[in-house]
């Protein structure tokens, strides 16, 4: 059916709220079949259905009805450099030409901007103060940059002190949102102006979660921060948190976990921070996993430099040697983001499949050729310098052709992370009906038997 995936996302609203298409039909005022149809994935869900849904007091979002377009039905998309060039426009600061944007490949179904900029104001010095630059707010998404040619990479720290980090092509850096920083030219002998791909990509706040911090209430969201300055003050934070969640009080779990009340209290007070093995009692006391507790074994900074030369490599596959890779700016807060240069070194290379939405950049002189296999379908892409690429999470895939350059970008999307362990729990039938309803969640004829 043409609108199955629709047919399937209502179901799976009519079962949450337990309705049956019968009542269904009843409330939004259209007949029985009307909403089967819909159900069967026939017609569409009709102009009005989400007004009427409102007004009937369902307490579901107009975002629940409405899927994410699939704008790589083949499993893979690919921008050409002419394409990216289409796209150009000059921004202006300060009255004077600062950059050139272009678009480059990108998708609806992951939360990455990768965007192509050249810096069009030239400097001829290293000082941050300079009045020559113009310096941005931040702004929400997490950045990668990746540079190429003499770049200044200006940014405020911590302290909000201007700094300054000389780059060249091949170093990277991540920054963290809201980290006011801009990016000039350096001048040089061969007169050419730098070139950066920053890829800006959200994570587990944007959309849906953005979404009901707004219907909350920026006053009662901002509890949720918690203290992440130093580990001691973010397993505190944890710890209240998870003990207020269950009404927990410090006596009761002095009881649960057989500490004493002295113990309890320096955990409180953030005067101690708990052993692993502590951490463990306390966990199983508050119901919760080990590793909800836990902090990060560092806190980063906001600001992540790596220049080339300090970069890791290693071949894939070890012996095979069809790839070389160089692993670029990491930060741990993002566990399922991934930035590498990859390094075509055989005309016949061996298949890769990835777990995360991949963007790719060829920044060699040479054309690539992208194989994939995607629901028993081959597809083939050549990919010439400049040209960029979306893949598919879990899609095989190779690249051909001796010599290449590949900037790569890997990201989770919405689905890896704590969606993903959650999904896990459900066993694989209930993963796919989690996926897609496929029926009611009870049988109106009756059944004594599963």
């Amino acid at each position: 059916m043409k609108f199955l995936r629709e047919g399937e996302n209502f179901r799976g609203i009519l079962n949450d709220l337990k309705r049956r298409p019968i009542d269904a039909a009843k409330e939004l005022g259209v007949p029985n079949d009307t909403i089967n149809k819909v159900i069967r994935g026939e017609i569409q869900i009709p102009m009005g259905f989400i007004e009427r849904a409102e007004k009937a007091g369902w307490p579901i979002s107009a975002r629940d009805f409405h899927l994410l377009r699939d704008d790589a039905p083949e499993g893979v998309k690919v921008m050409s450099s002419k394409e990216s060039e289409e796209s150009s426009r000059i921004m202006e600061r300060a009255g004077k030409p600062y950059y050139e944007y272009r678009d480059t490949a990108t998708t609806s179904n992951a939360f990455f901007r990768p965007e192509w900029i050249k810096e069009l104001c030239i400097v001829d010095n290293n000082d941050p103060e300079n009045p020559n630059v113009q310096w941005n707010n931040g702004h929400f998404m997490h950045q990668f940059t990746y540079f190429i040619g003499h770049v200044n990479f200006y940014y405020r720290d911590e302290h909000g002190k201007k700094q300054v980090a000389v780059m060249n092509t091949g170093d990277s850096m991540y920054i963290t949102p809201f980290v006011p920083h801009t990016f000039t030219t350096r001048k040089n002998q061969e007169g050419k102006l730098g070139l950066i791909l920053a890829l800006t990509y959200g994570n587990k706040i944007i959309g849906d979660t953005q979404q009901e911090f707004s219907a909350i209430g920026k006053e009662l969201a901002k509890n949720f921060v918690l203290d992440v300055s130093t580990r001691k003050s973010y397993f505190l934070s944890l710890f209240n948190f998870y003990m207020g969640s269950g009404s927990i009080s410090p006596e009761e779990l002095a009881t649960r976990t057989g500490f004493s009340d002295e113990i309890i209290k320096s955990f409180l007070e953030g005067v101690t921070i708990p052993r692993d093995s502590e951490i463990e009692v306390l966990a199983r006391a508050l119901r919760v996993n080990k590793r909800d507790l836990l902090p990060p074994d560092t806190i980063e900074e906001r600001v992540i430099i790596q220049n080339y030369q300090d970069a890791k490599r290693w071949h894939v596959p070890t012996n095979g040697r069809s790839y070389l890779l160089t692993e670029l700016t990491h930060t741990s807060n993002l566990p399922n983001s991934r930035a590498l240069e990859l390094d075509v070194l055989k005309a016949n290379s061996e298949t890769l499949s990835v777990g995360l939405h991949q963007y790719g950049y060829n920044l060699s002189d040479k054309p690539v050729v992208l194989e994939w296999n995607y629901n028993g379908t081959k597809g083939s892409k050549k990919i010439d310098p400049g040209d960029s690429f979306y893949i598919k999470p879990f899609i095989r895939h190779r690249y051909l052709g001796e010599g290449g350059k590949l900037l790569i970008l890997r990201i989770g999307g919405r689905v890896v992370g704590e969606p993903q362990r959650e999904l896990s729990t459900l066993g694989q039938e209930g993963a796919l009906r989690a996926l897609g309803e496929n029926e009611m969640w009870f049988n109106q004829r009756g059944r004594n038997k599963i």
